[in-house]
Parts: C-alpha cells; sequence; structure tokens
C-alpha cells in the first residue's frame, strides 16, 4: 500500500507504514525524512477520504493542525533574519492598537513562545469569527493578558497564527497566506500553503476526526479551559470550504509530510535548503534560547518552550534526541521534527486523527524506526 522513494535504510520505517494502512490505525499518511540536504524517504499510503475510495497519492494534502506553526514561526525568522522584526521589541512598535489593557510591554518574542498571556478570545467566540481575520485579530488587541506576560507559558492553540500573522503583516503590508507563499512555498518548491486554495480542493484529503475534544472540570477562568472554549475545539470545521478558505495559521496550514520538510529543512540546514538561504545560523540559534519551562497553563503538560518551537524533554515526547533539536506537531498525531545536531528534518502527516494533542503512538512508532536507521 505504500509508494514513494526511500533510501533502504529506512526499510522498516516504510514496513511500519504499511503495517498501520493494512490495520486500519492509519487510513492515509505520508512520511518524509531529509538528511544533509537529501531526501532519504518520501512515502505516501493508503486513501485520501474515510469512505476509502479516493487513493492518497503523491500530491494529497491535508490539514496538518499545529504542524503549522512552526512555519508561522519561520516567517516570522525570516523577518528578524532581515532586521525587520525585532524579537525583543514590544509588538505595539509594530501594531500600536496591541498596547491596549495591559500589553504595551508584551514583546515579541513573547507571542512566539506562548508566554504573552493573549492565549485565546475572550469569551463569546464563535468559529465564524475566527475566520473574520481582520475582526479577530481587533479583538485580541483590545483584550488584557490572562497572566503576567513573560512569566509562565499557555500554549496559544487556536490564536497563534492571528497574532503572528498580524505583526507580520504590519511590518510587510502583506498577508501572512501570502508572505508563506512567496517566502517560503515558492522558492523552496514546498508544497504549503495557509489555508488550501480553491484550485487544490481535489487533492486535500478528508480528516477523520476523533471523538469531541473533552476538558476535565475548571475553573472559569483557567487558560485551558478559556483557550478550547472559545471557539469551542471542534474538528469538523476542518472539512469545510469555509475553514479551508480562511488565515487560521495556528491550525489550518495544508501540505503533505514532503512539503513540510521542503518548508523547514533549512532549520536544520543552517538556513540553507534546495539552493535558497533564508536564514543565517546565529538566527536559528534564538530557537534554542529557553523562554519557559514547566507546566504549560493551557497543555497541562511539561514544556520547554524555545523560540516558538518545543525542545525535547524526558517528560514532553522522550522519544526525540535533546541536542539541538526542535519540534512540534499538530492535533491527531503529525509532526516535524528539525535536527540540527543530524541535519535532519522529519515530518508524518495523516487524514485518520488520534485524540493527541501533540504525537500519537504511530507517531513515536515512526520517529523510533527512524532514528533506529539514522543510528545504524
Amino acid at each position: 500500500m505504500v509508494h514513494g522513494n526511500y533510501d533502504p535504510r529506512f526499510t522498516d520505517l516504510v514496513k511500519a507504514l504499511d503495517d498501520e494502512l493494512v490495520n486500519g490505525d492509519e487510513v492515509g499518511a505520508a512520511l518524509a525524512v531529509d538528511v544533509d540536504g537529501v531526501s532519504v524517504v518520501d512515502v505516501w499510503g493508503g486513501y485520501a477520504d474515510g469512505a476509502r475510495s479516493t487513493r492518497w497519492d503523491e500530491d494529497t494534502i491535508v490539514n496538518v493542525w499545529s504542524s503549522t506553526k512552526p512555519v508561522c514561526v519561520l516567517a516570522a525568522l525570516i523577518l528578524v533574519d532581515r532586521g525587520l522584526l525585532d524579537l525583543d521589541a514590544p509588538v505595539a512598535r509594530y501594531w500600536p492598537e496591541f498596547a491596549a489593557n495591559g500589553k504595551q510591554d508584551v514583546l515579541v518574542r513573547h507571542v512566539l513562545s506562548h508566554t504573552s498571556g493573549v492565549a485565546g478570545w475572550n469569551e463569546p467566540f464563535t468559529q465564524e469569527q475566527m475566520y473574520d481575520r481582520d475582526a479577530a485579530v481587533a479583538r485580541l488587541a483590545e483584550q488584557a493578558p490572562w497572566w503576567t506576560p513573560g512569566t509562565q507559558a499557555g500554549y496559544h492553540a487556536q490564536n497563534y497564527g492571528h497574532l503572528v500573522g498580524e505583526i507580520i503583516r504590519r511590518v510587510t503590508g502583506t498577508s501572512l497566506t501570502d508572505f508563506v507563499r512567496r517566502e517560503i512555498a515558492k522558492p523552496l518548491g514546498a508544497d504549503v500553503q495557509i489555508g488550501a486554495r480553491a484550485a487544490d480542493d481535489h487533492r486535500v484529503a478528508e480528516l477523520i476526526t476523533p471523538p469531541p475534544f473533552q476538558l476535565p472540570p475548571l475553573p472559569q477562568d483557567d487558560p485551558m479551559r478559556k483557550v478550547f472554549a472559545a471557539p469551542p475545539a471542534a474538528a469538523e470545521p476542518a472539512n469545510t470550504t469555509a475553514w479551508r478558505r480562511s488565515e487560521v495559521a495556528a491550525c489550518n496550514g495544508h501540505s503533505n509530510a514532503r512539503g513540510l520538510v521542503r518548508a523547514l529543512s533549512p532549520i536544520a540546514l543552517s538556513g540553507r535548503a534546495n539552493g535558497v538561504t533564508l536564514l543565517r545560523p546565529e538566527t536559528i540559534d534564538r530557537i534554542f534560547e529557553v523562554q519557559a519551562t514547566g507546566p504549560d497553563l493551557v497543555l497541562g503538560s511539561p514544556v520547554r518552550w524555545g523560540l516558538g518551537m518545543a525542545l525535547p524533554t524526558a517528560e514532553f515526547l522522550p522519544y526525540l534526541p535533546t541536542e539541538r533539536t526542535c519540534f512540534w506537531g499538530g492535533w491527531g498525531g503529525s509532526l516535524v521534527v528539525m535536527d540540527l545536531h543530524r541535519r535532519v528534518t522529519i515530518a508524518y502527516t495523516m487524514n485518520h486523527m488520534a485524540s493527541d494533542l501533540v504525537g500519537s503512538d504511530r507517531t513515536r512508532r515512526y520517529v523510533e524506526i527512524v532514528y533506529e536507521a539514522l543510528a545504524a
């Protein structure tokens, strides 16, 4: 059931994907690995729909949920590298309205690293309101932070792309969607986009969604409850046209494993990939400046946040190496890993969502096999 190309070292990885497709845990999926600028795995298989009537092929793309966030970080770092954005400047330098209600000291790096205190929208706030980008960012600018900015992390699950995207729009005069297309996707030949163009609808895989997201009983003012209540966290909207046409860049990037690897491999390769230089090494180094450690107020897990990326620990995705590695993933299991020590980029995308917010049993199986092959 698996198609594509791979180095023989990764035969066990391809067998694992085939096994998951045969046993039904996967419906459709793709895996890609780049080592030192060379594609050593680019495979896919299964079906693009729950009815198993349409094959997942080479150019199938899927909503990758929060695996979009590293693309947002890369977009911001490109501006940092060009001297157009200062990570240690107040957001209000670029977006004056954001200073309202005690946010005048929120720094750009606080937004990128989930420590801004503006982790979501105040209630009430609906799915449809999230699609109206201009109105949604205006709402965020008016809000007071939910905690003292810079003191703790609370995952900006649904509004991250609105915040980062508005900073980028204020600096460049262009939307995050257009910036990613022009500055990342096109030069790198990366099949990645925020939302999905109408012309690509035919190749977007249907998500097979998990049971509704269930929160534990929480106080009304708990950041976890507030983030996932406004709008209520639901996977089904990602199969709609309204979702695809909007800029919800925290979680509506559409790509496949190959596309994510091509877009994000410059981070693992000292800033240069596919003949294109996007970042200087010193800009990449800033990813590894720890911004927060300990329990994330929204995820509840002990996350070690670098600049916009998580840094592996023994408590959170312990199957990743800790030396010079950064990562993030999406609801249901998609994942992107950038291992600078080994100059490796790994990506996994799929349409049969697990219930996990970051990683899954399948994710772990694939990544462990990749690292076993690299060590052989």
